[in-house]
């Protein structure tokens, strides 16, 4: 059976006081709505509809950046969550099979329990995803009766004895999609807020005779993001759940409290993470490597057997084969460093690719950058970078050559010669004392000046 997903990210979300409309907000460095995307994009679906409204090209500027494929949808005014899953009809029409509505700031629902709404929908029109609440608060009641879903009402619009039922609205419904826009259509606003209520279809469906379930999730899945603190504690609640998985999956950590994961990083069995290591978007490790404290990697592959740090930083575009040691204080973008390379410390790379096994030593520099435009580095295998070397790009150097130490390398090295752009030494005997002496006295004589 086909799927398509239908994602509200329509909403302002006042209360967290911030120009950034609300699914745009960061959790495990990535926006809320790609946690949403992310779930749903697990059961391949055919279509993925996102409803803007606040900030929306901003918002389809990030469905995009997730997957290009995403069709964006304007809610010109926000009338409630059934006036906006109305608004995809057209994009969908024509569409077979079911749709799920889920919502850009509710990020921890799993697709497995998607998978069992899906499953779900065999014996029912409609399903909604449902939660014992330990304090249920404000949220929408689920009235059953027995295993059928009779309605759901609002908090606002719920008598005494409806607030008393502990089963609670998550939001997220499956349904056939020509049944939900059908029931969609029939929705009205006569209630307290004036709103177009998705959770009406509930009872409209139930008065044509259809039936409608509930599929239970643990209540942790359905946290909304709706304040600043509310996304610290996801984002508490995410880094618990990665470092577990992690862990769960052949990863060591060191330290898991001080480790911080992004939403999309992946790590190989067997690899160690030391302390305080920050993973930003994109980045992937592969097995048996070592990433030493105080890292931090964005858009970056490393390979099997490499070792990274301590006090490393990979930026996007870092490339590091087999058995490559990057160590401390060195920072490298948009470089690929072929098997077995070594940049020991205090060091930048930058649009270069070096080749197998050559050793870059302390303090060298690729000048990529020449105020306007970058220049890329070419540096062979097994060569030999002196230290304190200055590669001023475009420039290459040859396989096993050498730079001598100190030198500015402003043209291309042959393949096994030895390079030096440095100022011939030149020694002045007995002038260091007379500098001294010179020196203290224009210092003496302005203490004098200064009393």
């Amino acid at each position: 059976m086909s799927v398509s997903l239908i994602v509200l990210a329509a909403g302002k979300g006042t209360r967290m006081n911030s120009d950034l409309p609300k699914v745009l907000h960061r959790l495990g460095a990535a926006p809320l709505l790609h946690h949403a995307l992310q779930a749903g994009q697990t059961l391949d679906p055919d279509q993925i509809v996102v409803i803007a409204g606040h900030g929306a090209a901003a918002v389809e500027k990030a469905a995009r950046a997730f997957d290009n494929s995403v069709e964006v949808v304007l809610q010109a005014e926000q009338l409630g969550t059934g006036h906006a899953v109305a608004q995809a009809a057209s994009l969908l029409a024509g569409a077979t099979g079911d749709a799920i509505v889920l919502y850009g700031d509710t990020p921890f629902v799993r697709s497995e329990t998607l998978q069992a709404m899906l499953d779900a929908r065999v014996h029912n029109a409609v399903v909604v995803l449902g939660f014992e609440a330990a304090d249920p608060g404000r949220y929408g009641r689920l009235i059953t009766s027995g295993d059928t879903l009779e309605r759901i009402v609002e908090f606002k619009d719920a008598s005494d004895a409806e607030r008393a039922v502990t089963l609670c609205n998550s939001g997220v419904i499956c349904a056939d999609i020509s049944v939900l826009f059908d029931l969609v259509s029939r929705v009205g606003n006569a209630n307290a807020s004036g709103e177009y209520y998705l959770t009406d279809i509930i009872e409209i469906a139930r008065a044509q005779g259809l039936s409608a379930g509930v599929v239970r999730c643990d209540e942790d899945e359905t946290l909304g993001i709706n304040t600043r603190a509310e996304l610290s504690m996801a984002e508490a609640a995410f880094q618990a759940r990665m470092r577990a998985e992690a862990m769960e999956n052949g990863v060591t950590l060191t330290d898991p409290a001080t480790t911080y994961f992004a939403l999309d990083t992946v790590i190989g069995r067997d690899t160690t993470i030391g302390p305080n290591v920050v993973f930003g978007p994109r980045v992937t490790i592969e097995s048996d490597a070592e990433i030493k404290a105080f890292c931090h990697l964005e858009g970056c592959h490393i390979s099997r057997g490499a070792s990274v740090g301590p006090f490393a930083r990979l930026r996007p575009g870092a490339e590091l084969a087999e058995d490559v040691h990057v160590g401390n204080f060195v920072e490298i973008k948009n470089a690929v460093l072929d098997e077995g390379v070594k940049v020991g410390h205090l060091t930048y790379l930058g649009d270069a690719h070096v080749g197998e096994h050559t050793n870059i030593g302390a303090g060298t520099i690729t000048c990529n950058y020449d105020g306007v435009n970058k220049h890329h580095t070419e540096i062979g295998p097994r060569v030999f970078i002196g230290s304190n070397t200055m590669l001023v790009a475009p420039v290459r150097v040859g396989r096993d050559a050498m730079t001598g130490s100190g030198s500015v390398i402003t043209a291309d090295v042959p393949a096994e010669a030895v390079a030096i752009g440095r100022a011939r030494q030149v020694n002045k005997p007995g002038l260091a004392v007379k500098l001294f002496d010179m020196y203290k006295s224009v210092r003496e004589k302005r203490q004098k000046e200064a009393q």
